[in-house]
């Protein structure tokens, strides 16, 4: 349980942290709240040789408000569970926050973090795609912005190039009237979803304005359940149409399967909480 040897160097700024990560990208880790990347090293399943702590880079902090809300990427999950600001606009936010691990990891554990590492058990991957968010990656190159139904490619992998840094989240204001759910069923010991449903839902009289569903857990990254929102989009949101869009959600699901759950029971899953994500809005 002893990490191999690496140096570490405390990064000043971004474009400070963009300089270390050219030098030797297959070799350098950023470090922030480091929930997965230290047990990493103790394991020595990673051993870079550099590690970079963008910690006191403040240009990655702090929530912005208007009409697109900019997360930074290392705004903490106790952050933006207390944010009464971000959660009057998007109370998703605490939904999820709020049942993220206990007070010490929400305390130092950051959003971008979460993002970038990409775990396919994550919680805020779910919510960002179903808000369509895009997230913003700022390299050698300068700044891009990838939509997070993009950024999540399989477990652990995303379309952050090695030498770039995820800076920030974008999220368009939500029409007026916006309800969103966030549910998941948590691994017992772990604590990381077996399935998580984000659900953001506009209604116009009882017909869906429109939708957008990410699920976590199920896969092998988060993803849209793009034929269920589909589906929905226009239709009043009744009983029998409710059960469609969550059997239409389980089907495009590839679901993985491991000791504790298989893939037919994420499948279940993913159709059972999604029926009582929809179930919850009210016209």
């Amino acid at each position: 349980m002893i990490p191999a040897s690496f140096d570490y160097v405390r990064a000043t700024s971004l474009s400070h942290a963009i300089a270390l990560l050219q030098d030797d990208p297959d070799g350098t880790k950023l470090v922030a709240g480091g929930h997965t990347l230290i047990p990493t090293l103790k394991l020595r399943l990673a051993s870079p040789k550099l590690l970079i702590d963008i910690r006191h880079v403040e240009e990655l902090k702090g929530v912005e408000i208007g009409e697109t809300i900019r997360i930074g990427a290392l705004t903490t999950h106790a952050e933006l569970l207390a944010s009464d600001p971000l959660n009057e606009v998007l109370p998703i936010f605490r939904q999820a926050a709020d049942i993220i691990a206990d007070p010490q990891v929400r305390n130092r554990g950051t959003i971008g973090g979460s993002l970038a590492n990409a775990d396919p058990a994550a919680d805020w991957p779910a919510v960002v795609v179903a808000l369509n968010a895009e997230l913003e990656l700022t390299g050698p190159e300068g700044r891009r912005h990838v939509t997070a139904q993009d950024f999540f490619l399989d477990i652990f992998t995303t379309a952050l190039n090695p030498s770039e840094v995820l800076t920030a989240v974008h999220i368009s204001r939500p029409l007026t009237g916006t309800q969103f759910r966030y549910r998941k069923i948590r691994h017992p010991a772990s604590g990381y979803a077996v399935v998580g449903v984000a659900v953001a839902l506009s209604l116009k009289g009882n017909s869906v304005a429109h939708a957008g569903i990410g699920i976590t857990g199920a896969a092998s990254h988060a993803f849209a359940a793009d034929s269920a929102t589909q589906f929905l989009s226009g239709t009043p949101l009744t009983r029998e149409n409710i059960d469609e869009a969550a059997r239409l959600a389980s089907e495009q699901a590839d679901c993985m399967s491991d000791h504790y759950a298989s893939s037919e029971y994420r499948k279940h899953l993913v159709r059972t909480e999604v029926a009582r994500a929809l179930s919850s809005f009210k016209a």
